[in-house]
């Protein structure tokens, strides 16, 4: 098997070998992954990160051989914190910028190196080892705050509602699965939201009782969630209520905590 390296900002995941196709996820900058299955123009990848499946442009990853891999793998890793952020090859002095919540395996001295490549970065950085506390869940939230909602999207300049929880959730030095319905999989249940805490997540259901949706809770009976953008919604125990056309918009299933 072999494996790569994402070397652009953003790289989408497709739910087939088209580029008219759907996004299904995406890769950011330093994740590595897993090529499946190559084509001319396409592969089928793993990424390493939350093992979600789809096709990616080869134009826009690095293959790296098996020691580079276990290198990265057992690397301390980092991830990017600012909202924005730049990061330069050392040697070109090109620039490529960074979303938050992108990958800097082994960051040191403002350094890393993926691929041969050795990158120079002068911006701020959490430890994927870092304390889980919620506080850090609802302050990293609100970075994402008014995002536009994009299907697939996991940043802060398009992101869908599962995107938003794992991003959050990633940056507060949590890792959970990339769709809802997966994340509703893990944790431990919440039986009453009266017993919720700040930063459990709540998901929602359709009328065919798939898990839908998801957001953050607030705390104050308040919920983010990105629908349209990510936005701030009162919620109880029927569902989300929408400030905005005053009608309940998502139906509550049931509730999880991480921490």
């Amino acid at each position: 098997m072999a494996f790569a390296i994402c070397t652009v900002s953003i790289m989408p995941i497709r739910s087939a070998s088209d580029d008219k196709s759907e996004m299904v996820t995406q890769a950011l900058f330093g994740e590595s992954l897993e090529i499946i299955e190559q084509s001319a123009n396409w592969a089928y990848v793993r990424l390493s990160y939350d093992r979600y499946e789809g096709w990616a442009d080869p134009k826009q990853y690095t293959i790296i051989d098996d020691e580079e891999m276990n290198r990265l793998a057992t690397a301390p890793m980092y991830y990017s914190s600012d909202l924005v952020q730049l990061i330069s090859p050392v040697k070109s002095k090109q620039i490529i910028p960074l979303v938050m919540g992108s990958h800097l395996p082994g960051l040191f001295q403002n350094k890393i190196s993926l691929a041969g490549v050795d990158y120079s970065y002068e911006g701020s950085a959490l430890a994927a080892t870092m304390e889980k506390k919620r506080k850090n869940i609802v302050e990293n939230a609100m970075m994402f705050l008014n995002a536009p909602y994009l299907w697939g999207g996991k940043n802060p300049f398009g992101i869908d509602c599962s995107g938003l929880s794992q991003m959050v959730y990633k940056i507060s030095g949590i890792i959970i699965a990339r769709d809802a319905s997966m994340q509703a999989n893990q944790g431990e249940t919440v039986n009453f939201i009266t017993d919720a805490l700040v930063g459990d997540l709540a998901f929602f259901d359709n009328q065919e009782g798939k898990i839908v949706h998801v957001g953050i809770l607030l705390g104050d009976n308040k919920i983010m969630h990105a629908a349209g953008k990510v936005r701030i919604d009162a919620i109880d125990h029927q569902g989300i209520f929408n400030v905005e056309t005053r009608k309940y918009s998502h139906q509550l299933r049931i509730i999880k905590k991480y921490v």
